[in-house]
């Protein structure tokens, strides 16, 4: 192998949590992730992934899967061979991004030139994600951020809820709301929560039901819109979430990387969805390709950064619940 070839290196990252992040599945307080790095040339391109085990994923596994194409990105794999390779999921993710990295590096241009977007990022105003607890810690914790964030998203997880929106809408009144349910409540719970949502002003309710039993929600009469997170990950996800959802949610380590996601981004615009573009709970590196991808989209919830106690540097910079574009010394 010549001292020009390209090289892959794998590892893994832990940076902890401020405190502990719950959801209906469970808590955690560090983010585990891997990191795909491909050198060629001194230039380096990194991409960062979170392997989620309701995916069927795991640490080991993913390290395992992106080691095993050493030689593949060595003879020179470029996105679209490693979307014939890999499925959609983390270890895909972390080498795509890590290309676009290495690609936007050589070619002295940056990746949202490479992505065909019209014009440079701007900023975003994301999501503050308040985990699920009690209604008076959800209620501390919203008003603590109300004033630097105008848009709240609270994880829920069944009985009780009502009562940890209430808490939260009291504490926060302005502020904008949408609640993620994370697969935890049945249909009758939906029915019941719906209505009281809505009077709460609650936007938007995301995966209600679980992955699988999306079509319980066709022709339902629900007073605030839907939006699939668990239910869409690459592009052969979205035709049975028509009719069903109003709002997509894409996320990089569901789609398999920024290539796959851009593309469900255009085909879901067609089909008349409107887009969230979220993240599993990570650093910088993993937000900033989605930043790309969140231009436009109707609801940005890339604030992982944002619960970790520590960052990786450099990193990202947030401005309260204003997202900048990322610097090339970070990625892209």
């Amino acid at each position: 192998m010549s001292s020009t070839a390209r090289r892959l290196y794998v590892r893994r990252d832990t940076f902890p949590i401020a405190g502990t992040f719950r959801i209906s599945r469970g808590a955690k307080t560090e983010a585990e992730v891997v990191v795909a790095e491909v050198v060629e040339s001194c230039k380096r391109g990194r991409g960062e992934c979170v392997p989620y085990a309701r995916y069927g994923e795991s640490l080991d596994e993913t390290v395992k899967t992106l080691e095993s194409l050493a030689g593949a990105v060595a003879d020179g794999l470029d996105r679209e061979r490693l979307r014939t390779l890999l499925p959609p999921g983390a270890a895909r993710n972390a080498l795509d991004c890590a290309l676009w990295d290495l690609e936007a590096k050589q070619a002295g241009k940056p990746a949202w030139r490479l992505a065909g977007l019209p014009d440079a990022p701007k900023k975003l105003t994301t999501c503050y994600t308040l985990s699920v607890d009690e209604p008076a810690a959800m209620a501390a914790s919203a008003k603590a951020r109300a004033a630097d964030h105008p848009l709240l998203k609270m994880k829920l997880t069944g009985e009780g809820d009502l009562d940890r929106v209430r808490a939260v809408r009291e504490a926060a009144p302005a502020t904008r709301l949408i609640v993620d349910a994370n697969e935890a409540w049945t249909l009758e719970m939906l029915r019941r929560f719906a209505p009281v949502l809505a009077d709460l002003g609650v936007e938007l309710i995301e995966q209600p039901l679980p992955a699988g039993e999306d079509e319980a929600l066709r022709g339902i009469d629900c007073p605030v819109p839907l939006g699939a997170d668990e239910s869409c990950h690459g592009l052969d996800s979205l035709d049975r979430l028509k009719g069903i959802y109003r709002v997509v949610n894409i996320k990089l380590d569901k789609t398999g990387g920024l290539t796959e996601a851009l593309l469900l981004k255009q085909a879901a615009q067609e089909s008349g969805f409107d887009i969230m573009v979220g993240c599993m709970v990570a650093t910088s590196l993993a937000m900033a390709p989605a930043v790309l991808l969140a231009q436009g989209a109707r609801y940005v919830d890339l604030d992982g950064p944002l619960l970790l106690a520590e960052d990786r540097t450099p990193a990202l910079h947030y401005d309260g619940g204003t997202l900048c574009p990322p610097a090339p010394e970070l990625w892209g």
